[in-house]
């Protein structure tokens, strides 16, 4: 899919010349689209025998069962050793007790951060915690003024706030993944915290699209702080002038008390129950999950690898923006395993985007989200009943 589509094919040669007699069949997806194709694909009996897979995808296919578990597969294997994986980002396959998918690449937030204005402004260093955070910004919005900001948060995304929530060490979703948490303690900590950024109007209430290119309005200081993945050190190699590259840097996310988790992501490799070709594919994925062909899949696609033992190739080792990757890859968490989560997620950013416009007020949104929570989940309780009857 996307990129990894483009360069995948530059890392089969190796694995076909030792393998004669097999050959790989790439077939490239947009990334807008992928999803809806693999579940046209499941339905019409078309699946491929090995796919990428979104980890936030995952547990709907192995809901429609149209992926194999793949514990027996990795007890035998001598090349994918799980141990060299972060534990934050082998959760996210586990479903059930069951490991469906090896981590094929990671993801994971981080803050990026403009280093000069920051040292303007009376920091040597990015922010700790939660308190630091603020009083940086506050005293980043005192020195640009009324026009500019110290931190975007974009309306139109909400893996901002759910990496906050996820800081507070508490379930997203409740009772087994029956219900919404929103109510919690925790959800109302991180809320306060990340709409006191809009209320102190250190965040402008804007979408990515009223943003017309993040990358420029980095350059002029429009913010000074953004939470993002590792795509944007590449893009802000390419697109800040020679001038500003050394005004820039990454930091882990600060928490409320120190050092934050943020959100697992990345993408992983899954095999199809209805794949004529299993143990093909398992080599294929042994193939590349070797730490080698990782450190070369970065060098073509710029995505961070999932093997720890990959991180030494000094193109990683040696890269000051990646570090604050690997540091916060130490501190992921998984984000609730089922097939609901992306419209709950979907919900949570509209409603979001009501509260900073001022459509509704902010002492709803627990009950508000619950209650969409809830009614998305309620199908999944009532199959839930159904399998504990049996």
């Amino acid at each position: 899919m996307g990129r990894e589509g483009e360069v995948a094919s530059e890392l089969l040669g190796a694995f076909e010349r030792e393998n004669p007699g097999l050959r790989v069949r790439v077939e490239q997806l947009p990334f807008t689209a992928a999803h809806e194709k693999l579940l046209t694909a499941y339905a019409g009996d078309a699946t491929p025998d090995i796919a990428q897979m979104g980890n936030t995808w995952l547990p709907e296919f192995v809901a429609l069962d149209a992926v194999v578990p793949l514990d027996d597969r990795l007890r035998a294997s001598a090349q994918v050793d799980l141990a060299d994986f972060d534990p934050g980002i082998v959760a996210t396959n586990v479903i059930e007790g069951r490991q469906y998918g090896v981590p094929w690449y990671v993801d994971t937030r981080v803050l990026f951060y403009r280093r000069d204005l920051l040292a303007q402004a009376g920091f040597d260093a990015p922010p700790r915690d939660w308190d630091e955070w603020l009083r940086m910004q506050v005293a980043v919005k005192q020195r640009v003024g009324p026009d500019r900001y110290a931190v975007l948060l974009p309306l139109n995304e909400y893996e901002q706030l759910v990496a906050l929530w996820l800081q507070q060490g508490e379930p997203l979703l409740r009772d087994g993944n029956r219900f919404g948490n929103f109510r919690s303690a925790g959800f109302a900590h991180a809320l306060e915290f990340y709409l006191s950024m809009f209320e102190r109007h250190l965040a402008p209430p804007v979408t990515n699209n009223d943003v017309a290119n993040v990358w420029n309005e980095f350059a002029r200081g429009y913010f000074s702080f953004f939470i993002t993945g590792p795509w944007q050190i590449g893009e802000l190699k390419r697109r800040l002038p020679p001038e500003l590259q050394s005004s820039w840097m990454t930091a882990p996310l600060p928490g409320p008390h120190g050092p934050g988790a943020s959100s697992a992501g990345g993408c992983s490799l899954a095999i199809f129950r209805r794949s004529t070709r299993m143990d093909a594919a398992w080599k294929l994925v042994e193939f590349l999950s070797r730490p080698a062909v990782q450190q070369e899949f970065y060098r073509l696609s710029g995505n961070l690898p999932a093997r720890r033992s990959a991180w030494a190739a000094p193109a990683l080792a040696h890269d000051p923006y990646a570090r604050a990757f690997r540091d916060q890859l130490d501190r992921v968490r998984p984000i609730p395993q089922v097939p609901e989560w992306e419209r709950i997620a979907t919900e949570l950013r509209l409603v979001m985007e009501m509260v900073v416009r001022g459509d509704i007020p902010k002492a709803r949104v627990a009950q508000e989200m619950d209650a969409r929570a809830d009614l998305i989940l309620e199908k999944r309780r009532w199959m839930l009943e159904r399998r504990a009857h049996r």
